[in-house]
C-alpha cells in the first residue's frame, strides 16, 4: 500500500505508548514476495538454479507455476494441510518508510523442514537460512554444522525476535552473515558478542549500508567497500537486500570476486529499487552488463558478462 503523505508528520513522540494510528492508502497491490523466494528468484534470473525450501500453504498452486517459470527448484516446499502462506502487508509513504506487519501461517512449519534431502538430491553447495520462523533457523544451522554443510546466516528482520542465544545458535561457523548496519548493531546488542567475537564465529560478515553501498570484513581478507550502483528512479524499497543477496550469492557462485559480487548484487538490488514489487524485474544480458560498466567500469562488465544467461 501507498500512504501520500509522511509516516513522521504523524507520530507524536510523546504520545508513542498510546499510538493509535489509521493511514488512508491511495493504493493497494498485492504482489509475490517472501525473503527465499525473493532471493531464489533473483538467482534463477540470472540463470542459476536456486532450490527453494520452506512450508506454504494450499494457496501456493499460482505461486510455484510462477517460481519455477523462472528457473526456481519448488520441489523441496513443504505444502501445510491447515495454514495459509505467510503474509507481509506493508505501507510506504513518499519518504519511503515503510510501516508493515507480518502473518506467520505455514512459515511456523518450517521447523520439521529437514535440509539433507533437498542438499543430497540436488547437489547443492550452500544452504542460505534467512529470515523463516525462529526454530527452523536455528534448527537449520545446527543440521548444516553437524552435517558439514556450507551456509549463509541472513537472519535480517528476525533479529528483532529472536533471543540471543538463538541468533548465536544460527550464526555459529556460518561462511556468510548477511545483515545491513542497523542489523549489525542489533546483533551484536542482543547476541552480547562484538563485532571481533562476530568474526570469530563466522568466515565473512557482508554488512550493506543502503546509498553508502556494502562493506565485507573476513579473516584473512582485506576490508573491502563497494559503493552502490547508479540508481535510475526509486520505485519501492521492498525486497532491496533480497535482490543484492541473489545477485551476490550468484556471482560467488560463478568464481568471481568478493568486489565483482557485490557490484553484481549491487546492481540487482539497484533494479529491485526501480521496479514496483519484488519479482517484478527482468535481467537481460546486454543491458545489465551496460549499467555494471556505467556504476563499476568496463572491466567489471566484461568480466561479468560471459556468465550472465
Amino acid at each position: 500500500m501507498h500512504f501520500p503523505g509522511k509516516f513522521a508528520d504523524q507520530l507524536l513522540a510523546e504520545h508513542l505508548h498510546k499510538v493509535s494510528l489509521s493511514f488512508l492508502v491511495d493504493d493497494l497491490v498485492v504482489r509475490r514476495g517472501g525473503v527465499a523466494a525473493n532471493i531464489a528468484f533473483g538467482m534463477g534470473q540470472l540463470g542459476e538454479a536456486p532450490v527453494l525450501v520452506g512450508a506454504v500453504g494450499s494457496d501456493f498452486d499460482e505461486y510455484r507455476a510462477w517460481l519455477e517459470r523462472n528457473g526456481v527448484n519448488c520441489g523441496f516446499v513443504h505444502v501445510s494441510p491447515i495454514h495459509h502462506t505467510a503474509r507481509f502487508v506493508c505501507t510506504t509513504d513518499e519518504e519511503m518508510c515503510q510501516i508493515a506487519s507480518f502473518y506467520a501461517g505455514a512459515m511456523s512449519e518450517a521447523r520439521n523442514i529437514e535440509l539433507e534431502p533437498a542438499w543430497t538430491q540436488t547437489g547443492a553447495d550452500l544452504v542460505i537460512i534467512s529470515a523463516d520462523d525462529p526454530a527452523a533457523m536455528v534448527r537449520h544451522g545446527v543440521e548444516c554444522r553437524e552435517r558439514g554443510f556450507r551456509f549463509a546466516a541472513d537472519p535480517s528482520q528476525q533479529i528483532a525476535r529472536m533471543s540471543g542465544e538463538e541468533l548465536i545458535a544460527l550464526i555459529d561457523g556460518a561462511d556468510l552473515l548477511f545483515t545491513n548496519d542497523y542489523e549489525k548493531s542489533l546483533l551484536e546488542s542482543k547476541t552480547g558478542l562484538s563485532e571481533s567475537e562476530i568474526m570469530a564465529r563466522v568466515g565473512v560478515r557482508v554488512t550493506t549500508l543502503g546509498s553508502k553501498g556494502v562493506e565485507i570484513v573476513g579473516r584473512g581478507l582485506e576490508r573491502i567497500h563497494v559503493p552502490a550502483a547508479q540508481e535510475y528512479s526509486k520505485a519501492d524499497p521492498t525486497g532491496v537486500g533480497d535482490g543484492f543477496r541473489a545477485g551476490f550469492l550468484t556471482a560467488r557462485e560463478w568464481g568471481l570476486s568478493w568486489e565483482r559480487a557485490a557490484q553484481v548484487g549491487g546492481l540487482l538490488a539497484t533494479l529491485v529499487l526501480e521496479t514496483v514489487g519484488t519479482q517484478e524485474y527482468d535481467v537481460k544480458s546486454p543491458n545489465f552488463a551496460d549499467r555494471l560498466a556505467e556504476s563499476f567500469g568496463d572491466d567489471c562488465a566484461a568480466e561479468v558478462l560471459p556468465h550472465l544467461a
